[in-house]
């Protein structure tokens, strides 16, 4: 029947592996699937398009928590778009100061690389400074 998916042809379609689509339903990102009578699961277009909705959400970093939320606006023909996008804006605030956090981590790492000789000797000021429990 055309509009209605096994497992397989919705993983396809959508681009998210058949053990996502299984833990998404777990976690009700997404309804349960409805079940022939032998117990395969099946998907309508709709649901190609929510999984697709939640693949390209979490390529751009969203929590799973944040991507209930946006599908529960996208949902909701009579939402305000102010609120979807006070959440994108909080998620750039978040990858912004993730962004400051992981060039702290990589200028401290460079630090210490540049610290060690690199040798045979067993001194290692790598390891002298982890073990101190300060970043440099």
């Amino acid at each position: 029947m055309k509009g209605v998916y096994n497992i397989g042809e919705a993983s396809k379609m959508s681009g998210v592996s058949a053990k996502m689509i299984r833990h998404y339903e777990s976690l009700g990102l997404l309804p349960k699937a409805r079940r022939t009578e032998s117990g395969y699961r099946q998907y309508s277009t709709e649901d190609i398009h929510s999984l697709r909705f939640v693949r390209t959400s979490r390529d751009l970093g969203f929590s799973l928590d944040e991507i209930q939320k946006l599908l529960s606006l996208w949902s909701n023909k009579r939402r305000a778009s102010r609120d979807v996008r006070r959440l994108v804006e909080k998620h750039v605030e978040d990858l912004n100061q993730k962004i400051v956090d992981l060039q702290r981590m990589r200028d401290s790492l460079k630090n210490l690389a540049q610290c060690c000789h690199g040798d045979e000797r067993p001194e290692c000021p790598i390891l002298d400074q982890l073990a101190e429990g300060e970043p440099t």
